[in-house]
């Protein structure tokens, strides 16, 4: 099994910035797709961002584009730069995987396609 680890949450400003980070305990190399979903309280888990390990390609929500920036290293990490962050960005944040199928620019946000998830990290705007 696969097991990713988030970190970086925490309180900030409106119009702060966030680093988000997910280790995982397998070079990512070896999974197609790394995501991070956020879930507010009473709402389904969203897709934020994506990116295809292969080749770096990055997708995003609309609702971030322009503020967050997905990134990995060569090793077994993946960031979400948060900037400009505002309320509505409140929300536990996950990270996820996908073993199975490569990145698809259509189907990247849903939740059904990732087959590893970590336990998440809160961030909260104020």
């Amino acid at each position: 099994d696969v097991q990713l680890v988030e970190s970086g949450g925490g309180s900030v400003q409106v119009g702060g910035s966030l680093r988000l980070s997910c280790a995982a305990s397998v070079d990512t190399s070896s999974l197609y797709c790394m995501a991070w979903f956020h879930q507010a309280p009473g709402k389904g888990r969203e897709g934020v961002a994506v990116i295809s390990s292969g080749d770096g390609v990055t997708w995003y929500a609309d609702s971030v584009k322009g503020r967050f920036t997905m990134s990995q290293d060569n090793a077994n990490r993946v960031y979400l730069q948060m900037n400009s962050v505002k309320p509505e960005d409140t929300a536990m944040y996950y990270c996820a995987a996908d073993s199975n199928r490569r990145c698809s620019g259509d189907s990247w946000p849903q939740v059904w396609r990732y087959n590893y998830w970590g336990q998440g990290t809160q961030v909260t705007v104020s």
